[in-house]
C-alpha cells in the first residue's frame, strides 16, 4: 500500500483518514477502535490517532460513555456544499447521455430528500414519445423504483419516520401504500440489485434503477424511465446498461473506493 500510494503522489495518513470516514455507513453508523482497525487492517494505536484528528475539526464525535463514535457535523456541512455546488450533476451528466443514447429511454439521477427523493442531473431520450424528467423535482419516496433503490438499505423504523403513517399516498393502482409493500419492494433490490416500476407514480410510465454505491452506501438511485408500454416489455434488456452507468458513475465520484471496506 505505501509503495503504491508514493508512486502515485497520495498521501497515506490522508488516505488512512478517509478510509476511517468511508466506514460509516447506514449499516454501520458508528465504530469502536478496536473494531474499525481489524476492519481495516490497521494497528489500534494508527486508529485512535486518527479517529482524535477527525474529531478536532468535527468531522467525528465520541460518545464519552461508551467511547464509540459517529460521524460528526462538519460531515453535514460538506454534504451541503458539495450538493450546492453542483458538482453531483456535473459529473454524471456524460455517464447520463451516454445511458440515454445506449437505451432510447430517459436517464435520471435522484437523491434522497427528506421522505421523498428529489432528481439532480437527467437526460431526456429523443423521440416522440419518451419521458421528460425536472432537474430539481421532489417525488415521493414510496411511489417509483428510484425511490425504492435509494431507500432499501435503511432501517424500516427510520422510513417510517420519513414517511409517515399507513396508509401511503396512492397514486395509481401499482401504488404500494403500506410499509408490507414496500419491504417486498426493497427486498426486490437486495435480492436482485435493480427495482422496476409499473406506474406507481404514473400509470403511463415504466421505469428501471438501481442504487449508486460509494464504500457500501447508498448515495443515489439511477433509473432508465420512459411509456410503460415500451419499457415494461425491456426490463432486462435494460438493466445491464443501468448497471454499467452505474459503475462507471461510481468509479468517477471515487476513483479509490474500489479498496474501500463495506
Amino acid at each position: 500500500m505505501e509503495a503504491g500510494l508514493a508512486s502515485s503522489g497520495l498521501l497515506q495518513t490522508a488516505d488512512r483518514a478517509m478510509q476511517v470516514l468511508l466506514s460509516f455507513s447506514d449499516q454501520r453508523p458508528e465504530w469502536g477502535v478496536s473494531e474499525l482497525g481489524r476492519e481495516l487492517g490497521l494497528d489500534k494505536s494508527v486508529v485512535q490517532r486518527l479517529l482524535a484528528t477527525l474529531a478536532n475539526r468535527g468531522f467525528v464525535l465520541a460518545d464519552p460513555e461508551t467511547r464509540r463514535y459517529r460521524l460528526g457535523p462538519a460531515i453535514s456541512q460538506l454534504a451541503r456544499v458539495a450538493e450546492r455546488s453542483g458538482a453531483l450533476s456535473l459529473i454524471a451528466r456524460p455517464v447520463l447521455a451516454k445511458l440515454a443514447r445506449e437505451t432510447g429511454e430517459s436517464a435520471v439521477l435522484n437523491v434522497a430528500h427528506g421522505g421523498s427523493y428529489r432528481t439532480v442531473a437527467a437526460v431526456d431520450a429523443r423521440g416522440p414519445l419518451s419521458y421528460s424528467a425536472i432537474v430539481g423535482h421532489v417525488m415521493p419516496g414510496h411511489a417509483g423504483c428510484s425511490g425504492h433503490a435509494l431507500f432499501a438499505g435503511q432501517p424500516l423504523e427510520e422510513v417510517r419516520e420519513l414517511f409517515g403513517p399507513e396508509p401511503l399516498t396512492r397514486f395509481t393502482p401499482n401504488t404500494p401504500t403500506t410499509y408490507a409493500e414496500l419491504v417486498r419492494r426493497w427486498q426486490e433490490v437486495a435480492d436482485t440489485g435493480r427495482s422496476v416500476s409499473d406506474g406507481e407514480f404514473d400509470a403511463n410510465v415504466g421505469a428501471v434503477a438501481v442504487p449508486l454505491l460509494l464504500s457500501g452506501a447508498t448515495v443515489a438511485s439511477l433509473t432508465l424511465i420512459g411509456p410503460a408500454e415500451r419499457v415494461t416489455g425491456r426490463i432486462d434488456e435494460l438493466t445491464a446498461p443501468l448497471r454499467a452507468a452505474g459503475a462507471d458513475l461510481s468509479s468517477r465520484l471515487a476513483p479509490g473506493d474500489a479498496g474501500a471496506p463495506s
